[in-house]
């Protein structure tokens, strides 16, 4: 009897579709991650040193203008997702997906170039900012269904654990790579440059798309576009327990224990750092994340994939919580790669387990309601955090969120028993 052939390492890189859709992938999310700073960067630059004044209760307060208006910019982000994000779920079900991203790739490579023009011809405004910003989160609500949709055409089902992990590193590559390299040229540059860098980074995942042997079709033939597909999306995941409870996990995690939006301050108040020690410090967790995804991309498989994910919930929000109490830089450094490692490793799981419990004509309105919660759990979560931190204090607010999501990590595991005891399925 022949002896199995052990699948190689980075296995799902193996198939040329996917190895083309990964490389395009990750040139033109870096080209986005080099954006995203660019843009908060050049809204803080236009309204640096201006103030508004605000009438309340016969008292006249003036409230900053940079923060005001990097506080619109991620509501401008986030309007478009919850507008569009269901609707793009349809689409990537209903019509051909790989046509799909390349109509989508194209117009986010035309609201960036027209950025950058504006931007190098002196024309740009705050306002043409925000609106060219909302149009590119609005392409983004259809681009991330059936992305995530199509993975699995791409590779067989063995591999697409593999697959997840490697896209999960993808990302945290861009988020180290394209935020340096963002940082550098807008301190050189023009900010307009950057612009033009991104839109010509979708260039690359247009090219790979197009050169894909995969020609898929719409997964589901019969569902249109209306109330009723909405209605089915929603109704499976709510009804596929395993599913719902990994959103709910999600979803909590990221509303009470994400620290990220207290680091400025953890950093000069808690830890005595400055600017450079603040920077050094944000490094952390993507670094975390970085080391978790790339071990988790070696291996072929992952087994008792539930009690993984429920641990490395956990360990996240054990590692927010010990984060909060530290003063000393090196050991919240560390704790603060856990919160990232953590965090990777429970994405991976949920992204597969997704993935493999859901027909394929079901898949991008299935990510189109996660996108929902893995999106509005960290908006929602900086404000429940400024709350807490303005009336207790930062490591107050830090602290109790770390527990709290510990906490209710347990209860999820109690409530479903279907997530806990959930295996995976071996490679062969």
């Amino acid at each position: 009897m022949a002896a199995n052939n052990p699948s190689p390492r980075l296995a799902a890189l193996q198939y040329r579709d996917f190895r083309l859709f990964w490389i395009g992938r990750f040139l033109s999310t870096t080209g986005s991650q080099m954006q995203l700073i660019a843009v908060n960067w050049h809204i803080f630059d236009l309204l640096r040193g201006q103030t508004y004044t605000l009438a309340l209760f016969g008292r006249q307060i003036e409230l900053s203008a940079e923060a005001l208006g990097l506080g619109t910019l991620g509501l401008v982000r986030i309007i478009p997702i919850v507008l569009f994000a269901l609707l793009g779920g349809i689409l990537a079900d209903t019509t051909d997906r790989r046509k799909l991203l390349i109509w989508v790739q194209t117009a986010a490579m035309l609201f960036a170039a027209i950025l950058a023009i504006l931007t190098l011809n002196g024309r740009i405004t705050v306002p043409l900012i925000y609106l060219l910003t909302a149009a590119g989160a609005a392409a983004a609500a259809f681009d991330e269904p059936a992305r995530q949709a199509i993975v699995p055409n791409l590779v067989p089902e063995k591999h697409l654990t593999n697959a997840v992990s490697l896209n999960t590193m993808l990302w945290e590559l861009a988020t180290i790579i394209g935020p340096a390299l963002g940082g550098v040229l807008v301190g050189s540059f023009n900010v307009g440059i950057v612009y033009a860098l991104n839109a010509i980074s979708f260039m690359a995942v247009i090219v790979a798309l197009l050169l894909m042997n995969y020609r898929g079709h719409a997964a589901a033939r019969t569902t249109g576009l209306g109330w009723s597909a909405l209605v089915e999306g929603f109704r499976f995941t709510y009804r596929t327990r395993i599913i719902w409870g990994t959103m709910l996990l999600d979803f909590m995690a990221t509303f009470f224990s994400s620290a990220r939006t207290m680091l400025p301050i953890v950093a000069t108040d808690l830890l005595g750092l400055g600017p450079a020690g603040y920077g050094l410090l944000a490094t952390a967790q993507p670094v975390g994340a970085l080391i978790a995804g790339g071990v988790m991309a070696l291996r072929e498989d992952i087994y008792r994939q539930g009690v993984v994910l429920l641990v490395s919930v956990a360990v996240y929000g054990a590692a927010t919580a010990l984060f909060g109490f530290s003063t000393i830089f090196w050991l919240s450094y560390v704790l603060f790669a856990l919160t990232g490692a953590g965090d990777t490793v429970s994405t991976v799981i949920r992204g597969t387990l997704r993935q493999l419990n859901t027909p394929d004509h079901l898949r991008g309105r299935m990510t189109s309601v996660n996108m929902m919660f893995f999106m509005g759990g960290p908006q929602l979560g900086e404000l429940e955090a400024g709350l807490v931190a303005a009336a207790f204090g930062v490591p107050a607010a830090i602290i109790s969120g770390g527990i709290i999501t510990v906490v209710l990590t347990g209860m999820i595991a109690w409530r479903y028993p279907s997530l806990r005891n959930y295996v995976g399925q071996r490679a062969s």
